[in-house]
């Protein structure tokens, strides 16, 4: 049996997805928010430097995109 992904892994995983034209992204937004919740944890934090689409429109429309789907992101840096 596979155990939980941690928050660390379920963010590594968002950010492949995202490199990979956003494959399967719905599931991993599910994964990272179920990893939250078991975590206790309000928010998923992102690394800007990391994303395809580091510019203010790219976050902001992430940040849509995860809310919607429950999940609050903030970004570090």
């Amino acid at each position: 049996m596979m155990s939980e992904p941690t928050v660390a892994e379920a963010t590594d995983r968002i950010y492949q997805s995202l490199q990979k034209d956003n494959a399967d992204i719905d599931q991993h937004i599910a994964t990272l928010k179920a990893a939250l919740a078991k975590a206790g944890q309000k928010q998923a934090v992102f690394d800007p430097a990391r994303l395809e689409q580091n510019n203010r429109a790219g976050r902001k429309l992430m940040q849509a995109y995860f809310r919607q789907r429950g999940v609050a992101v903030v970004f570090e840096g």
